[in-house]
């Protein structure tokens, strides 16, 4: 049974390939309005947790239930695009999609890609390319949004704005949003709750609480910890930040 306010949630499931664990004993719970963060390093099992939930890989051990009728939209680290690849930007979002022109014109604004929606995919520019992918896992106004990576090709500044769109779109849309990335910085400032993973949970909870746990130090470093918690008590505070701060409502 799947508690009444979640979405989607794992319980127990282990992956074993060639006798070694990828994900071991573990257990998470996406609710309604939640925005959870992924962390850890590479080799971790992040992308594998991903697949299992959304029922892209069966896990060797364990449950995993979702909320009946539950929709998913799910945004790749990325796509292989050629120049030989004659699609714009208006066919890939909808290819292979149910969708109404009311949905379609919304996601269009929200994802600020009115102006390239004729493009072709291959002249994007890396930025251009993630607002387009979010704007395609969009499209089925879904329930839930996963994100892996969604930010990795981008410089600083791109990455910033590409979070303060999420943040926008997950306070607009009221969805709920399972997020992997590497972005500390910006994941202490934009998230609900944050797990550290390294094939089993190290360690979970709210960002401002996780940084003092020794299970994030040990995995990255004291200095980076240090810096983390500086970096979020700072933004607490700063009323004229982009980023809403991620506290429970209740």
């Amino acid at each position: 049974m799947i508690s009444i306010n979640a979405l989607i949630s794992a319980n127990n499931i282990s992956v074993i390939k060639n006798e070694k664990a990828i994900l071991k004993n573990i257990d998470i719970q996406i609710n309604k309005n939640d925005f959870v963060s992924i962390i850890g390093p590479n080799g971790a099992g992040k992308t594998m947790l991903l697949k299992c939930l959304m029922g892209f890989y069966k896990p060797d051990f364990g449950q995993i239930n979702k909320k009946s009728n539950l929709k998913i939209g799910y945004m790749p680290q990325n796509i292989n695009i050629t120049n030989t690849m004659p699609i714009n930007v208006s066919s890939f979002i909808t290819v292979r999609k149910k969708f109404d022109k009311i949905s379609f014109k919304q996601v269009i604004l929200e994802t600020q890609i009115d102006n390239i929606i004729h493009k072709q995919l291959s002249v994007l520019s890396g930025g251009e390319m993630q607002r387009v992918l979010l704007a395609r896992s969009l499209l089925n106004n879904p329930d839930l949004l996963i994100l892996d990576e969604p930010a990795q090709n981008l410089d600083i500044s791109g990455q910033m704005n590409f979070y303060k769109l999420l943040q926008s779109i997950y306070v607009k849309r009221n969805l709920s949003i399972l997020m992997v990335s590497h972005d500390l910085h910006l994941v202490m400032v934009s998230t609900k709750r944050v797990l550290c993973l390294s094939n089993h949970i190290c360690c979970s909870g709210k960002p401002q609480h996780i940084t003092k746990d020794p299970e994030f130090i040990s995995m990255f470093g004291k200095d980076m910890a240090n810096m983390m918690a500086v970096y979020q008590h700072s933004n607490s505070h700063d009323h004229n930040q982009n980023f809403i701060i991620g506290e429970e409502n209740n």
